[in-house]
Parts: structure tokens; sequence; C-alpha cells
């Protein structure tokens, strides 16, 4: 398969896959269709890896990383994602996810002391003034809602959004560390996967939240997508793509996937941006490529997560 159909798959189906998330929510906690998804996602990765004939034992030295990238990458992130896209348009929340570019070398700063250089500062700076374009006049009105007793729900899902690429960026630092142990990519994304659902799955249950089957359609489909698309085939085709043109040209995949979730809010979920939020997304993913034009923006292409999410997008789109 050629690197440009690659780089197509990667970027429409984590493109696609914010809107997907919107389809299983409602009749089903969102932690819990975490638990789905994931479940259903390791355990493919876990019979690929036995097809291969690998073997699925791991190494407590690794398994330690593993477990905290399952906790930051496939757990916290995604429980935050789906929480955040119950007030959220799902094309913001993943325009949100494009600041994984910034997040991730200020969290490699504070793990190991890596150099941020001037470009990444500048570049970062730029796009929050992007992103208070994009959100400023939806801050407003969440403050005058609140101010009138209302319940200024579009704040907790900025927040939540805000909190998942974190964590993602968190995850994705962690890579590092799973590399040095395991350099069989399926086989820790099975095992990390596998820690997060089981993590998300003892929070829903200590919080009551109940485990239903859903009757729609919809969801079914989005389920078996987001498990088996967006989170099996994209990444290996993304984790493919890196190997042949490296992640310096591969993660552009995180500035094209934002502009495919936001066309698609706009035609499914009747989101109409005003002239000041386009300008605010444009200025946005505009300093999102100039950052990953230099070197140390990607001094830490970890291939891990969201957008995800699914997603997600400097070293590893998450994606949702």
């Amino acid at each position: 398969m050629s690197s440009p159909l690659l780089f197509a798959i990667a970027a429409l189906i984590w493109g696609s896959t914010f809107f997907a998330i919107t389809l299983q929510l409602g009749e089903v906690a969102p932690a819990v269709s975490v638990v789905y998804r994931f479940g259903l996602a390791s355990a493919t990765l876990f019979a690929w890896c036995l097809l291969r004939g690998d073997k699925l034992y791991l190494p407590w030295r690794a398994q330690r990383w593993v477990v905290l990238q399952g906790f930051f990458t496939f757990a916290l992130s995604y429980v935050c994602t789906y929480g955040s896209e119950q007030y959220l348009v799902s094309g913001l929340v993943a325009v949100l996810f494009a600041l994984m570019v910034f997040w991730t070398p200020i969290c490699s700063r504070i793990a190991f002391g890596t150099p941020i250089a001037w470009r990444t500062w500048a570049a970062g700076m730029i796009a929050l003034v992007g992103v208070t374009m994009l959100f400023y006049r939806s801050i407003a009105g969440a403050w005058n809602e609140i101010a009138g007793g209302g319940t200024g729900h579009f704040l907790l899902g900025l927040t939540l959004a805000l909190a998942a690429t974190i964590a993602s960026s968190a995850g994705t630092v962690v890579v590092s560390k799973v590399r040095e142990q395991s350099s069989n990519l399926l086989l820790t994304m099975a095992w990390s996967m596998f820690w997060g659902t089981s993590m998300v799955t003892a929070w829903a249950l200590a919080t009551g939240q109940p485990f239903v089957l859903p009757g729609a359609p919809r969801y079914w489909m989005a389920l078996l997508y987001l498990s088996l698309f967006g989170s099996v085939i994209a990444f290996h085709a993304y984790f493919t793509l890196i190997n042949r043109i490296g992640s310096a040209k591969a993660v552009y995949i995180g500035v094209v996937t934002p502009v495919i979730s936001v066309l698609l809010s706009i035609q499914l979920e009747h989101y109409r941006p005003g002239p000041v939020e386009w300008l605010g997304m444009a200025v946005c993913l505009a300093s999102v490529a100039w950052a990953l034009r230099a070197p140390a923006a990607v001094a830490t292409p970890s291939p891990s997560s969201q957008p995800a999410p699914e997603a997600s997008l400097a070293a590893i789109p998450e994606v949702p």
C-alpha cells in the first residue's frame, strides 16, 4: 500500500472518529462506552498478535510503563473525551487535540528535561490566540448562562477536552519508556488498551454506572468502527507510515484531522462557525503546522495516542 494512501486512511479515519463518538452518547454512560470500545480493540490486537505467532507475555519492567500508558492514553484521556462531547461539537474537540503538538514537548520537558525550541513556544502562544478566538463567543455565552442561574455545561466540556489532550500527551511521552522495553508495537498497544479498559471498568463500577447493551444499530456500528478502524487499522497505517517517511512528515495527520472533523460537524451536527471562529481555527492549525516544521516539535514522536480519538496528534494522533 502506498504512503499517500496510508496517510489518507489514517487522516480520514481519525478525522471521522470524533463524530462517531457522538453516536455512542445517550443510552450508555460515556465510561461504559470506553470500556466496550477498547475491550473489543484490545481483544482484536491480542488475536492479531497470536496469529503472527507472538508471545503475549511482557515482563514487569515493561508492564509497569504499559500500565501507565494505559492510564493516560486509553483511560483518562478517553473518559474525558467522551464526556466532553456531551457538551461540545465534535469538530471543536478535534481542534483542541491538535494542541498535543505543544502539550507533548511540555510533558517531555517536565518528565525528562527535554529542551523546547523557541519556535515551539512562539507557535504555542499563537495557537492559544486562535483557540481564544474559536471559543470566545461560546465561553462568554456560558458565563452569562451561569450568571443567570444556568449550568454552563459548555465550560465543563471545554475543561474535559483540554484535560483529555494533556492526558494524551502524557501518554505519548510514556511511550518512549515502553519502547525501551519492547519493540512489539501491536503487543504493547494491546496490553495498554487492556489496562486502560480495566481501569475504566473499575471506575464505572465504583461510580455505579450501569453496563447496558443499547438497542440502537447506530451505536453498534459506531462501536465497531471506533474499535476496529479508529483503534486498530488507523494506528497500524500510522505506524507503517512512520517507518516509511518518518514521524516529521507523518505527524501532519494531526493538522488534517481537525479539518475533516470540523467539516463533518458542519454537515452532520449543524455547526455554524462565524468569521471569528473560522479565523481562530485557521490561526490555531497554522500555528500547529509551523510548530511541526521545527525539529524540537517532533523530538518525541511516540506511537500511543488520540486522535485520537481518536485521534492523537503531534506524536500520536490518539484519536478518538
